[in-house]
């Protein structure tokens, strides 16, 4: 897909659980509100990108529906697997079940079945891909290997894994760069923000902006867990998605530095982070005690000429 598509195209990546269905569906939500045309599509196994939405409902999955309608003889419509509320059109890929398959190559097949449904075509202003960070394969990663999107976002807090989950979709990003790919991070959400500054400190570093911080709150914890939009217009919380909103639409993507290991524990405190072990080298008299045996190297050493 051309990075110049009129259509913006945007992956959103973090750490399982760290809030980006939650971000997603209320982004989405306010974008709608806006006046934009966004599509929602769900790319995470567990298929919960949309539940939000929907009020705590389970939107039927592509590769579920395109498995049941191959058995029937039918071909899959548009109408049985996207679905709309309030300006929002939303659907979820899927994945197989447990043990039963890769979910990576699950997301490949899933977009193989939305190019045969119409997909560059189909005129929406955004379309937000909602990524798992924590997995690494060809399959999740293939927004930006292939630049099928113009930027990604990611979503992380103050915790060291999550940041971790970050700082490898960096690298992922400039790896892809390196091997003359176009997308960019355009910026770090900041969810159950607690002030105590990691994500911030980190998003410096990297040199990507921070497009919001949402507050680590019970008001948007007890509602999330009702299944209730806290992103609408005129409520409490309203500001904080429409500036998100605007972030999300305007934010340039940029080509990210990513950290290096002892760079990333750099930004916690010692004692947060365990930085005081020192890697202490076992021997084999440790592991095995008396019956340790000295062993010839099977290493083969070339006489050089």
């Amino acid at each position: 897909m051309s990075a110049e598509k009129e259509t913006q195209i945007i992956a959103i990546y973090g750490k399982g659980g760290i809030g980006k269905s939650f971000t997603l569906a209320n982004l989405s939500y306010m974008m709608a509100q806006q006046g934009k045309k966004v599509l929602l599509i769900g790319c995470d196994p567990k298929s919960d990108t949309t539940s939000l939405l929907f009020g705590g409902r389970a939107c039927p999955t592509i590769i579920q529906t395109s498995s049941e309608k191959r058995i029937a003889g039918e071909e899959v419509a548009i109408s049985d697997v996207c679905f709309t509320r309030d300006g929002v059109f939303a659907m979820e890929l899927g994945g197989p079940e447990v043990g039963r398959g890769c979910g990576g190559r699950g997301i490949i097949h899933g977009f193989e079945l939305l190019e045969k449904l119409g997909f560059h075509d189909w005129g929406f202003d955004f379309v937000l891909l909602d990524f798992l960070g924590d997995v690494v394969c060809g399959g999740f990663g293939l927004p930006i290997a292939r630049d099928m999107c113009q930027k990604v976002i990611v979503v992380g807090s103050n915790d060291l894994q999550s940041l971790y989950v970050a700082n490898n979709v960096c690298s992922a990003v400039d790896y892809f760069r390196n091997m003359g790919g176009n997308v960019g991070v355009a910026g770090l959400v900041i969810n159950k923000d607690d002030g105590t500054g990691e994500a911030k400190a980190f998003a410096e570093k990297v040199g990507i902006p921070v497009l919001a911080a949402i507050p680590q709150h019970d008001d948007i914890r007890r509602k999330s867990a009702n299944y209730e939009i806290v992103g609408k217009p005129g409520g409490r919380w309203a500001p904080l998605f429409e500036e998100l909103g605007m972030g999300v639409a305007e934010a340039p993507p940029v080509r990210p530095k990513p950290l290096s290991h002892d760079e990333l524990l750099d930004l916690f405190k010692g004692d947060e982070v365990g930085r005081d072990v020192i890697l202490t080298p076992a021997t084999p008299e440790e592991m095995l005690g008396a019956n340790a045996l000295k062993r010839e190297s099977l290493e083969i050493v070339y006489e050089t000429a």
